[in-house]
């Protein structure tokens, strides 16, 4: 426990909703100067209004985690910091700077979305969501105070142990992540960076687990799409094909979240992610669960999984609601019992093998290609019509891909509070908070792992375009570019299909360094990378 110094600290003037702090200059006292190689963290000591630096829990590329104490309520406290590393610096005043004025624009909008994803988690006061007392802006940067949690992350605890967890544990970990997942997507907002090291197990792994889904990376997020980083952005084998592009017909919605949720139930079960997204719309060699669990857990419950893993989005379940529903599909009495834990009776006799999904979709994509234009791979075929005849005879499992609903928007804040504050600015107003859309839960004091900052977004999806209209499009482009171009383009799609993504990425970047604003090589470029993670 820390034991707060008698040395007072500056004033902070009162917050009738105890929810946003009042701004003041951090000041250094008697503190210690930050340890060699971590220039940015700031030095235990520090105060920032009433919360005062005891250590540093955590340091990512995007901020930085502090325990801290709270003089004003008498808590220790989680308090995490904006601090991109690679675009802002620490000042010997403690306050951040940016490193250079090309980076201010990318700077602003991943501050705006880590005040955006704070503004969002205060609305809630959820169990499996992290609660935020406060935010506020100051110094040049923003922070945020939330609980300090005590437990390990899920991943930890599958990995300690010496068999995956039984259907029974696994259900009762599904039930407040969807009642969480629900409530966001009900504000329409997504959470986009499910995964068992985002998933922390409150007071440790336990016969009845309490999960809490830990932030959203919002800076990290934005910070990622302004780079084109797709690597800092996305976990392969969680994060669905729609997250990899803005894809006509392959918009995000709670279907992206359910992915990632039935992705942390594959790896529980099997100890691996599921094959990268963007593989398995290549070649889909995903064994499903149904063929390599059966008979440790029930049918039912294997089949609800296994639908929320199907690549494309209008195959999955399109709300928390209906994958529910299929998680709740009655069970035969030995699916019971295996759930339970109890012996389970002899097997049910094995169903024929069903002709795999893959083979429909080839069949289908063999009767109208150039329509079937939703994943990446197949819009930009379309956009050379004399490669199509070859390029289709490469393909060995193409995909269809289908229009999905109307998304919900990513996390935002419903309604922002005016004076949003400015990074550039040393200091600014401190941000409202939303009222609690849920009912109060007891407090938590525990230890905390650190939360690297988190996705929120201000701006809706853009509607999905036909495949028709993609060809419209690019037809002036297409017919302009030289034949050595179309030709690269073709090599390169057919190295994609083949899986030899050193060879599309030469072939994207020979188009590219004639006309680095070609969007079918940039799109070939960010595939092949993207494959090759």
């Amino acid at each position: 426990m820390h034991t707060p110094p008698s040395r007072p600290g500056p004033s902070a003037a009162s917050d009738p909703d105890g929810t946003v702090l009042a701004v003041t200059q951090p000041t250094a006292g008697g503190a210690t100067p930050p340890p060699a190689g971590s220039s940015n963290v700031l030095p235990t000591g520090t105060r920032l209004g009433e919360f005062e630096i005891a250590g540093v829990l955590g340091e990512g590329g995007f901020g930085i985690v502090y325990r801290a104490f709270d003089h004003s309520l008498k808590r220790e406290v989680a308090l995490k910091e904006y601090m991109p590393a690679a675009l802002a610096s620490r000042l010997p005043d403690f306050s951040v700077t940016i490193k250079s004025e090309q980076h201010r624009p990318t700077f602003e909008v991943g501050l705006k979305s880590f005040i955006n994803e704070a503004r969002l988690l205060a609305q809630f006061d959820h169990p499996a969501l992290v609660k935020v007392f406060r935010f506020w802006a100051a110094n040049g940067t923003a922070y945020m105070a939330m609980p300090l949690y005590e437990g390990g992350t899920l991943k930890q605890a599958l990995r300690a142990r010496a068999a995956p967890p039984d259907e029974a544990w696994l259900r009762k970990l599904l039930v407040p992540l969807l009642d969480a997942l629900e409530l966001l997507h009900g504000a329409d907002c997504l959470h986009r960076d499910i995964s068992p090291d985002n998933i922390l197990l409150v007071g440790g792994d336990r016969a009845d687990p309490k999960p809490l889904l830990l932030d959203f990376g919002a800076a990290r997020r934005v910070i990622g799409e302004q780079t084109q980083a797709l690597t800092v952005i996305l976990k392969p084998g969680f994060a669905p094909i729609e997250q990899y592009d803005e894809i006509p017909g392959m918009k995000q919605g709670p279907w992206t979240d359910l992915y990632a949720l039935a992705a942390v139930v594959h790896f529980a079960i099997t100890g691996r992610a599921p094959a990268p997204s963007v593989g398995r719309v290549m070649h889909d060699a995903h064994e499903p669960l149904a063929q390599t669990a059966r008979g440790r857990y029930g049918d039912a419950f294997l089949a609800a999984i296994d639908r929320a893993l199907a690549p494309r989005p209008a195959d999955r379940p399109q709300s928390v609601a209906e994958f529910r529903r299929s998680l709740a599909a009655v069970a035969q009495p030995a699916e019971r019992e295996r759930a339970s834990g109890a012996p389970a009776s002899p097997p049910v006799p094995k169903r024929a093998p069903r002709v795999g999904r893959a083979i429909v979709w080839g069949a289908a994509l063999g009767l109208a290609l150039i329509v079937a234009a939703g994943l990446a791979i197949q819009t930009m075929r379309q956009r050379d019509e004399s490669a199509l005849a070859a390029a289709s005879k490469s393909l060995t499992q193409p995909v269809r891909p289908a229009v999905a609903p109307q998304t919900a928007a990513e996390p935002v804040a419903a309604k922002p509070a005016d004076g949003t504050p400015n990074a550039s600015a040393a200091t600014a107003p401190p941000a409202a908070e939303t009222p609690k859309k849920s009912a109060p839960r007891p407090a938590e004091r525990v230890a905390a792992r650190p939360a690297s900052p988190a996705p929120a977004q201000t701006a809706e999806p853009a509607p999905a375009q036909g495949a028709s209209d993609a060809v419209d499009d690019e037809t002036p482009r297409r017919a302009a570019r030289p034949l050595w171009a179309q030709r690269a383009l073709r090599e390169g799609r057919d190295c994609l299909v083949a899986r030899d993504f050193t060879c599309t990425i030469r072939r994207a970047e020979a188009v590219l360094k004639a006309d680095p604003e070609d969007p079918a090589a940039q799109r070939l470029l960010k595939l092949a990378r993207a494959g090759q993670e």
